[in-house]
């Protein structure tokens, strides 16, 4: 039996990861900030650790005491990192670091369907308001020099339902939930931007895998398919029983959501494939269709 450290441990990937893991029979040190938090983890048979990433003393001892980290929590978090990699360092053992696509997001504001693909041999197109979040990643990447097991996984869309104790993703579902408040579902501009999406449980397969047999310092996208967010809509309104789909201006988007909700998480274009992670860790997911779920499985 092994022992890993996570963060986000009551999140929807970070919750997945930890109840694959205890399946296993590992032993799981999950990170949380409250009791109630706490009791719930307990219950799971994950042992809850008070604290958060700002906690760098923690989150140093922790994961000098693990066999390995997954940090799923924050991928905006660069104190955090520091203090993970500061534990680990000269032991060889794994840190699996979450990103997300929307570092080589565009700023389409939903007009287009952009032409740019990227894979991990691909340079790396940064928006710079992400260009601090590709940093981190490169800090991780960079770990592998000190003897650390670094590892970044990338994931593009996710959707389905987790199995940890919150079992929502962000994109499929806010949109979802806006839907059924208005009457109708709205996306940015005329949606004809395209995000590559992957199904939650063939994310946490991605992460098992990379735990066991990734290299030092391999970068992952995840991804198994690709839809524009015009058809996601369209697949949402016929689940929900609605009309229409209302095509938002990008600027009102970003007044009512927030500018980083309107012009990445649904404006933008990012299109990536995980070639490395099927060729070098055998991944194969299930799932190839965010619509197909949305038509028979998003819960209504």
């Amino acid at each position: 039996m092994l022992t890993y450290f996570l963060t986000g441990s009551t999140g929807y990937i970070g919750g997945a990861i930890a109840d694959e893991l205890v399946k296993r029979g590992h032993q799981v040190r999950g990170l949380v900030r409250s009791q109630e938090k706490a009791a719930q983890l307990s219950e799971r048979g994950i042992t809850p650790v008070l604290g958060d990433l700002d906690a760098s003393e923690l989150l140093t001892n922790e994961a000098k005491n693990s066999d390995g980290v997954i940090n799923t929590a924050n991928a905006d978090h660069a104190r955090a990192i520091n203090a993970l990699i500061t534990g680990l360092a000269g032991s060889g053992k794994p840190l699996i670091h979450t990103s997300g696509s929307s570092v080589v997001g565009d700023d389409a504001r939903g007009a287009y369907c952009s032409s740019a693909i990227f894979d991990e041999n691909t340079p790396m197109i940064v928006n710079p308001r992400k260009q601090a979040r590709r940093d981190i990643d490169l800090m991780v990447l960079g770990a592998a020099q000190q003897n650390i097991r670094s590892v970044v996984i990338c994931p593009s869309n996710i959707y389905g339902l987790g199995s940890g104790l919150n079992p929502n993703s962000l994109q499929v579902p806010f949109l979802a939930e806006n839907a059924r408040n208005n009457g109708v579902v709205q996306i940015v501009g005329q949606g004809l931007n395209t995000w590559s999406n992957v199904h939650i449980d063939d994310l946490v397969d991605l992460y098992i895998r990379a735990l066991a047999n990734a290299p030092a310092g391999a970068f992952y996208f995840a991804e198994n398919g690709e839809e524009s967010f015009r058809n996601i809509g369209q697949a949402l309104a016929k689940r929900l029983g609605l009309s229409d789909v209302e095509a938002l201006d990008p600027e009102l988007a970003a007044q009512r959501w927030g500018e980083t909700r309107a012009y990445f998480t649904y404006g933008s274009n990012s299109r990536v494939r995980a070639a490395r992670a099927r060729q070098e860790l055998g991944w194969k997911p299930r799932h190839s269709s965010v619509t197909d779920w949305i038509l028979n499985e998003l819960p209504i």
